[in-house]
């Protein structure tokens, strides 16, 4: 049994067809179905119930299916350990929602370099499907990634929660109303980013909680588009209490709700499967130290400044 037949096998198992599989690998189809087979001859079990065209694991397939992730995952993870540089440290491969990559991995970055702790760390700003499929393709180590979150194969492990606040001009009637509920933006015009945010979604559940469907007059692609139409009056949004930074727009002013706000969860995800080397572990150590007690601080970011493990 060879390495690269495992990963053809994978490759069938997860696009359920062999020339989408072959696609997928960078062979001919005729080739990788003749190492399919060769490997059901070695193993002396069907692997695949041909159906036309879909390829349906048998139940020898979905026992080998699982060995499979598992033996595959460690050989990446082997041959990437002993590719790193030494100098720089293991690598380790993270992907992160647009909501929070930029608030975020800076400070895991800052602890790190704090507690002369060496990763050699590569990142993926993306939405949440991509990131997904990077997980269960083995592609990424870990995730940072905001709930609800329904898939069966990912470990999730909460990060911290936070507030969402109001984000709009300051020349706006709400800037200096006494208080706001979610139920006074009803008819506001939204600013929001696009349809496969997981912010997005969650602004619109919120809306449909309180009986009205947000009137969105710009989807944008960058959290700082958001901030910049907001700043202009072009209308407002709702964004984590993370994303209020020094740097941004003039103009630009954050409320938070009355009452009980909003919130979201995030988490930090990986596939149950993938093994973790150990620039995946220490990045995982580095996060939860970034995070300190799972509380929003009401500052600026509800993120500690990076400090040396020693100080006081």
């Amino acid at each position: 049994m060879e390495i690269y037949q495992l990963r053809y096998f994978l490759a069938v198992a997860e696009t359920g067809n062999f020339t989408k599989a072959a696609q997928r690998s960078f062979i001919s189809q005729p080739s990788l179905s003749q190492q399919i087979l060769n490997l059901e001859e070695e193993l002396g079990q069907t692997l695949f119930d041909r159906l036309g065209r879909k390829a349906v694991l048998t139940e020898a397939g979905k026992t080998l299916l699982d060995g499979a992730h598992r033996i595959i995952s460690e050989v990446d993870q082997t041959l990437g350990e002993l590719k790193s540089d030494p100098l720089s440290g293991p690598r380790v491969f993270v992907g992160a929602i647009p909501t929070v990559a930029p608030f975020f991995l800076p400070g895991v970055v800052a602890h790190c370099r704090a507690n002369n702790i060496h990763i050699s760390l590569q990142t993926q700003e993306d939405f949440r499907r991509p990131l997904i499929e990077g997980l269960l393709d083995g592609k990424l180590d870990w995730a940072l990634l905001s709930l609800p979150l329904n898939e069966p194969r990912l470990h999730l492990e909460k990060l911290y929660s936070e507030p969402l606040w109001v984000a709009m001009s300051a020349a706006h009637p709400l800037a200096t109303a006494p208080k706001i509920t979610f139920a006074e933006l009803r008819y506001e015009n939204f600013i929001l980013l696009g349809e496969t945010s997981t912010l997005t979604s969650q602004i619109q559940r919120y809306c449909g909680e309180h009986h009205f469907e947000p009137k969105i007059v710009h989807r944008c692609g960058q959290l700082a588009t958001v901030k910049s139409l907001a700043a202009m009056n072009l209308g407002l949004s709702v964004l984590p209490q993370s994303a209020r930074s020094a740097t941004d727009p003039e103009g630009l002013v954050f409320r938070k709700f009355t009452g009980i706000a909003p919130s979201r969860d995030i988490v930090l995800a990986r596939h149950r499967r993938h093994h973790l080397g150990q620039g995946a572990l220490l990045f995982a150590e580095a996060a939860r130290a970034v995070v300190g007690p799972v509380a929003a601080t009401g500052t600026n970011t509800p993120f500690p400044p990076a400090k040396p493990k020693d100080a006081s």
